[in-house]
């Protein structure tokens, strides 16, 4: 993880498709320059009455949101879950499970340079230039990266089923 100064700006991101609350069951694939992470949508039945549990696992047909980040740097999955997150150093910033953000003016991103300015052809406004830092939420995890776009793919499936279309998009 980083540490955050007074410069980080958490900013949501309502153009992200809501993961599950209960189950979003997160995959993250990743090569050295794509990262794709899957997981479940916030999909409740219609018909649900709220008083039974319905329970989602790997094999369960769902519709997943694919999120694909390109020209990634570097990226972060794990803790906090949901009830550990005011441990996340941009808790009181505004960052909440169950939803992305991006992170503007990110300190991960000025260490990121500030590490890179040992190179002797270092330039900062171009080490700089299109790098952005995204955050998801999840109820057991999050994942963050430094990347520069990111596409979404709404599919349905098994996670299972899902992870092949994940390769085709960062391989």
């Amino acid at each position: 993880m980083y540490e955050v100064d007074s410069k980080d700006k958490v900013v949501e991101l309502t153009e992200f498709p809501q993961s599950s609350i209960g189950a979003p069951i997160p995959i993250v694939l990743a090569s050295e320059h794509k990262v794709a992470v899957a997981y479940y949508l916030n999909d409740v039945p219609v018909d649900w009455d709220g008083l039974t549990i319905r329970m989602i696992g790997t094999d369960s047909n769902e519709p997943v949101a694919i999120v694909v980040f390109d020209i990634c740097y570097a990226h972060y999955f794990g803790p906090p879950n949901d009830e550990a997150f005011s441990g996340h150093p941009l808790s009181n910033r505004g960052l909440k499970p169950y939803t992305s953000f991006e992170i503007l003016n990110s300190s991960w991103i000025r260490k990121m340079e500030s590490r890179n300015s040992i190179h002797p052809y270092h330039d900062m406004e171009s080490f700089m230039k299109g790098k952005r830092h995204f955050v998801l939420a999840f109820h057991d995890s999050i994942f963050e990266c430094v990347a520069q776009n990111f596409k979404i793919h709404i599919n349905k499936g098994s996670m299972k089923e899902i992870i092949p279309k994940m390769g085709e998009f960062t391989l």
